[in-house]
């Protein structure tokens, strides 16, 4: 059976001057869920936002937040994220030596459990500790910056992560996160993701834009999910 198709904009395109009235306007716009990287300028080179900023962001939508920690060491702050409204935390394997660890302290905190694969990360990172997750993120571009182009590389990683998703029976959301767009999302929904973050393809044009951006998204989406009798296992 298919899953719904999750947009998860991201807050990284937003406008920070009025970082609140943007979460509120793009969960009335249509978002799924909200998207927050988390970026500590070592793991990635960048820095974005901690604990306290989404606190502050919490009271400005119900929706669910999904939280991407581009953090190294991540396990000392998983409490203060799950604390701050995390409804999702997503961690890189390469960001702590015991990814079955840091995803058992996720789960022990009640949030729901997520691994990211960069480009390079191959699949089996994830296939010991499936039992423990509630989401795969794929990233289709090098994590640090928003505004990156779509690697069309690694469409055939998210095609087998479908299978092996599909194949062990749990239901996990598949995510996508880099260059999505009306043009890239439905290549991507057709290889099997049910979820997917899309930073300025969301927030351009400002607050009046939002709807008419998300619905062109969700339609493209819609667009390119294959029927139940195609044979790719009902996506």
């Amino acid at each position: 059976m298919q899953r719904p198709v999750r947009l998860a904009p991201s807050i990284l395109s937003a406008d920070f001057a009025t970082l609140g009235a943007e979460v509120a306007a793009i969960d009335r716009a249509g978002a799924d869920w909200i998207h927050v990287d988390v970026m500590d300028g070592h793991f990635v080179p960048n820095l974005t936002i901690g604990p306290a900023v989404i606190k502050a962001l919490r009271p400005h939508s119900q929706k669910p937040f999904d939280v991407h920690l581009m953090i190294a060491p991540v396990d000392p702050y998983l409490a203060a994220f799950a604390d701050a409204g995390a409804d999702t935390i997503s961690v890189h394997p390469e960001s702590g030596p015991h990814l079955h660890r840091t995803l058992q302290a996720i789960k022990g905190l009640g949030r729901r459990a997520g691994v990211v694969l960069n480009p390079a990360t191959p699949i089996a990172a994830v296939e010991p500790v499936l039992d423990l997750v509630d989401l795969v993120l794929v990233m289709s571009v090098n994590p640090g910056f928003g505004g990156q182009a779509f690697i069309p590389a690694v469409l055939p990683k998210i095609a087998a992560l479908r299978r092996l998703i599909d194949c062990s029976g749990r239901a996990i959301d598949l995510e996508v996160d880099g260059g999505i767009n009306r043009q890239t999302i439905g290549p991507v929904i057709a290889a099997g993701a049910d979820a997917v973050v899309a930073g300025s393809a969301s927030f351009d044009g400002g607050p009046a834009a939002y709807a008419q951006n998300l619905s062109a998204l969700r339609r493209a989406a819609d667009l390119a999910r294959p029927g139940p009798d195609d044979g790719s296992l009902g996506w």
